[in-house]
């Protein structure tokens, strides 16, 4: 394997290597954002769960939180999901800036690996956003916009 000796080579490299990484910093906000979710969706399960769990089995006023409980389970995979494309697409992305690097500064011909890294780790990035919208979508179809009524 031949490395390249020429620093215009080396710099040439890092300057295409370094393009996916914003791609990297939008993705590990976006999972900030979406494992935050995923934290209130658990506390909110489990604030369900001790309701569930302090009332009698049979309590018909208990059937509201089995359906939020059901619908909580429904966020939780769609979140689960998000967070795994997303971490897949940081290591897809991650593997297409090692492979620019090396493409430009070895003799190696990395470009079609690259570009197929890339186009996964982006594709990766699009379904997670699907997920994230779906989620959203559920989580908002679960509030009740109702006015409350004021006695006169």
């Amino acid at each position: 394997m031949f490395f390249a000796e020429d620093l215009s080579a080396v710099t040439h490299g890092i300057q295409l290597a370094v393009a996916p990484v914003f791609l990297l910093t939008a993705v590990s906000g976006m999972i900030g954002t979406v494992a935050g979710r995923l934290a209130r969706i658990i506390d909110r399960a489990r604030v369900l769960e001790a309701r569930v769990l302090s009332a009698a089995e049979s309590d018909p006023a208990m059937a509201p939180a089995y359906d939020e409980l059901r619908s909580l389970r429904r966020r939780g995979w769609l979140v689960n999901g998000c967070i795994a494309l997303l971490t897949l697409c940081a290591m897809l992305i991650g593997l297409t800036i090692v492979m620019l690097f090396l493409g430009e500064t070895t003799q190696m011909n990395m470009l079609r690996f690259a570009t197929v890294s890339f186009l996964a780790g982006v594709s990766c990035f699009l379904l997670a956003l699907v997920c994230f919208l779906a989620e959203t979508l559920l989580a908002t179809r679960l509030l009740k916009f109702a006015r409350p009524t004021v006695p006169r």
